[in-house]
């Protein structure tokens, strides 16, 4: 996953803009017509036997001054050729290619300083000479020894280099312009050697202090490049660490030596700043030249490494991010895999209304256990989407990732709301059932009360089925459900157990609801017994006449009269005498088995404690076969 890094700056492309910079510096500092650096001859610079004061001949030719110095002929010839090198290699190529141009000031000098002079200039000058000039000795003596040995010098140099004798700066004025000699030459060119080697010093020492310093970046960028990323997080921060101290190490170089020449740079110019009427010698504009160029390479060196770093810094970053995210995934992943394991174990539905009032506050509490989990990985996803929008290179295998962590939490809240329906439903279905029950015990409860001596009387009679169409009209308050439509919404519940509960139960509502039908029956039977008229027969004629009572039985407003009233000494024949006792034995008969029923449910039903809401109270709805 590491291994899919790009950049967009390779450090064969640093290495690459870094070598420019340092062939840039190498051709600003003319190193390769420059083997020496000031620092190397600073004491043979500040002899000052020689110096290149910035002066120009009329077609541009560098002057070398070589003023009046009486110890000329001591010099070591090394530290002659050394000077003269490093002299002729400053000025420009261009200006270099026309020739140099040589004053040598003799005025207070013998013809044997001129003539050593002159050999040295004809052995070790390293540069293209064009023109050379004599001050010639002011003193008569030495005026006339040197017109005399010039002469033998002049063939000698005739097919080298035209020797022209000056006895004074005037005549010097002829050749060369009084501005493009110094004052010593009776010019006005200001001119200070100290100055001019200061500032050569600490122009070539900020050139190598520059190009030494591409050339660290240029190994530092290729360390960075070939260094392996770490698999763990503590070693990721720990290289990122090691490689910002070095970055910044090495900033803050550059921020020196950025400062280092823009303050040489304004001492270069400070003439010219400090006061207006004053101008730039062209020593002192090739160096304001120099330093810009130079200060460019730094400026360029500074980019090319802030580029490479900058891309480097993210990758670390990205490395470590794609790390920390990789951790916390494992983490997050983990929890929610807990959750839905623990989700999946929780399978039960409850077999009461206590149960499943129980089933809800642990769910509730596993849904509340969930919600730090849950946020944490969701706030996940969104990082990954973060990491995957900052274009990370490891954007593949981020969003996996956040497609996982979002299912597993979708998994888990659906799953968490399927188990909120199916309980909701199981404890509505519990408190059905419940109802039922209720129902059921309460209505054997009536007809266990209903003493059957107290239904001996038409009046007791009507209260019993007054009673008993009373409890049958509160089903109106529970809407109950038919067995079918209990079935295709319970349906998800219904498992063995449960199933062989409801049955239980709406077998028990049948079994309750035959014994009202029963009873209602057995009532509108006495009933109908009751208000029956009694027959009246004639009697025979050896009887004698009896008192027959003025009260006779109210005909009942259910029952229709069969036949006329009888009066109350008519006998009964036969056939009427068996038919109602045989009437009483059964109503009697139904009376007590319901009583004993009633007795048999009361004592062996106790866990018919559920309640439902069931519809549709008609005897033998046979609710079982919806169960099967």
């Amino acid at each position: 996953m590491l291994s899919c890094l790009k950049e967009e700056m390779p450090p064969q492309e640093l290495t690459r803009r870094l070598a420019t910079v340092i062939t840039y510096v190498d051709e600003i500092m003319q190193q390769e017509v420059r083997p020496l650096m000031a620092v190397e001859i600073i004491e043979q610079l500040h002899r000052q036997f020689a110096i290149l004061s910035g002066g120009r001949g009329e077609d541009g030719a560098p002057i070398i001054t070589f003023p009046e110095f009486s110890g000329f002929k001591h010099i070591p010839d090394e530290d002659f050729l050394n000077v003269m090198t490093y002299l002729t290699s400053i000025p420009s190529v261009e200006a270099a290619s026309i020739g140099f141009v040589v004053v040598i000031d003799r005025r207070r000098d013998k013809w044997s300083s001129v003539k050593a002079s002159l050999t040295r200039i004809a052995v070790a000058f390293p540069g293209n000479l064009q023109l050379i000039f004599i001050l010639r000795p002011s003193r008569f003596i030495q005026r006339t020894f040197t017109d005399i040995g010039i002469k033998y010098y002049r063939n000698e140099f005739k097919t080298k280099v035209p020797i022209i004798m000056v006895n004074s700066v005037s005549d010097l004025h002829g050749y060369i312009d009084k501005s493009q000699l110094t004052r010593e030459l009776g010019g006005t060119l200001e001119y200070r050697h100290g100055q001019w080697v200061n500032h050569r010093t600490a122009i070539e020492n900020f050139a190598l202090t520059l190009k030494t310093t591409a050339q660290m970046l240029q190994t530092f960028g290729s360390c960075l490049a070939t260094t392996e990323l770490p698999r763990s997080m503590l070693s990721t921060e720990d290289l990122l660490m090691s490689h910002t101290r070095q970055r910044d190490k090495l900033q803050d170089e550059l921020k020196l030596l950025g400062k280092q020449g823009t303050t040489l740079l304004s001492c270069i110019q400070e003439p010219a700043t400090k006061y207006p009427n004053s101008k730039l010698n062209l020593n002192q504009l090739e160096n304001v030249t120099t330093m810009e160029r130079l200060l460019v390479q730094l400026d360029e060196t500074e980019k090319a490494f802030s580029q490479f770093w900058s891309e480097h810094h993210l990758k670390l970053n990205q490395c470590l991010q794609l790390q920390h995210f990789e951790h916390d995934f494992c983490k997050a992943k983990l929890a929610l895999d807990n959750l839905l394991e623990e989700q999946a174990e929780f399978t039960g539905i409850g077999d009461s209304v206590m149960h499943v009032e129980q089933l809800l506050k642990e769910h509730k509490k596993l849904e509340e256990k969930s919600q730090e989990p849950l946020e944490k990985a969701q706030l996940l996803a969104l990082v990954g989407d973060q990491l995957i929008q900052s274009h990370h290179y490891a954007a593949d295998a981020i969003r996996p990732r956040c497609v996982e962590l979002r299912h597993l939490c979708d998994d888990f809240i659906n799953g968490n709301k399927k188990k909120w329906d199916i309980l909701g439903k199981s404890l509505e279905f519990h408190r059905q059932l419940d109802k039922v029950s209720q129902w059921c015990e309460a209505g054997i409860y009536l007809l266990a009360s209903q003493a059957v001596d107290k239904c001996q009387s038409r009046e007791g009679v009507d209260i019993a089925l007054n009673d008993i169409a009373t409890f049958l009209g509160t089903v109106k308050e529970y809407p109950l459900l038919s067995p079918k439509e209990f079935y295709n919404e319970f349906e998800l519940l219904l498992t063995l157990d449960v199933k062989a509960k409801a049955q239980k139960v709406l077998q028990r509502l049948d079994d309750v609801q035959e014994i009202f039908h029963k009873r209602q029956v057995s009532l509108m039977k006495l009933a109908a017994k009751q208000t029956r008229p009694v027959q009246p027969v004639a009697p025979h004629p050896e009887s004698s006449p009896k008192w027959v009572s003025s009260k006779t039985s109210q005909p009942s407003t259910s029952v229709p009269l069969a036949r006329p009233l009888r009066t109350s000494e008519e006998p009964y024949t036969e056939t009427e005498l068996n038919s109602r006792g045989k009437e009483d034995d059964e109503t009697k008969f139904e009376v007590k088995n319901e009583e004993i029923f009633e007795s048999h449910h009361e004592r062996g039903n106790p866990e018919l404690e559920q309640q439902a809401r069931l519809g549709d109270l008609s005897p033998r709805r046979y609710s079982s076969q919806y169960f099967k």
